[in-house]
């Protein structure tokens, strides 16, 4: 049976998220993570994607992207391969690491935008990484706070919100938040 087609975003913004087979750790250490970060690097500049926000947890990755050059399954499967073949060398083990395919939705209007914006800033906050958004290191808030990193692009939200610290006030409010999260999918085999 073949796969379904994602639906193209009218924005070209997508929400897009990598996870671990079975929920597996997919970052060990910093040094993989580091690694991730890399590899997200080389194929931006290969790709030309645009990315708005990120979140590396330790058994999945938040993404705000926006492609440009390539679609995203060829940029997913530019990381993803990558990424797999040198975590299995250095943990010398073998088989997939990634649950199925990435999942992805459209972010079709300004306000889910910010909605998704927060909630990828927020993600390590709610699983209780730490104590409040802006001191995990391995997300895009510190980009956003102190325009610092190189690989996120920050413009676009600066402007949507009319400046730095109107969006840094937005993302430390209170909420509950509602994005797409692997949870949402129904993962057992259906029988017709």
């Amino acid at each position: 049976m073949p796969r379904e087609a994602r639906k193209k975003s009218s924005s070209n913004l997508y929400h897009v998220i990598l996870r671990g087979i079975n929920r597996q750790i997919i970052f060990e250490d910093d040094g993989d993570r580091h690694y991730f970060m890399s590899l997200m690097k080389y194929c931006k500049e290969v790709s030309g994607f645009r990315l708005h926000a990120f979140c590396l947890m330790d058994n999945h990755v938040h993404l705000l992207m926006e492609p440009a050059g390539e679609p995203l399954g060829m940029i997913f499967r530019r990381i993803g391969s990558r990424y797999v073949i040198w975590y299995n060398r250095k943990y010398h083990r073998t088989g997939h690491l990634f649950q199925d395919r990435y999942k992805c939705e459209s972010v079709e209007s300004q306000q889910y935008y910010m909605t998704v914006l927060r909630y990828i800033m927020q993600n390590p906050t709610k699983a209780g990484m730490e104590s409040r958004p802006g001191y995990w290191r391995w997300s895009s808030f510190p980009a956003y706070r102190n325009g610092s990193g190189s690989i996120t692009d920050t413009q676009y939200a600066i402007d949507l919100f009319g400046g730095r610290d109107e969006l840094i006030h937005y993302v430390l409010q209170g909420n509950d938040d509602l994005v797409m999260d692997e949870d949402q999918f129904d993962w057992r085999l259906k029988i017709a």
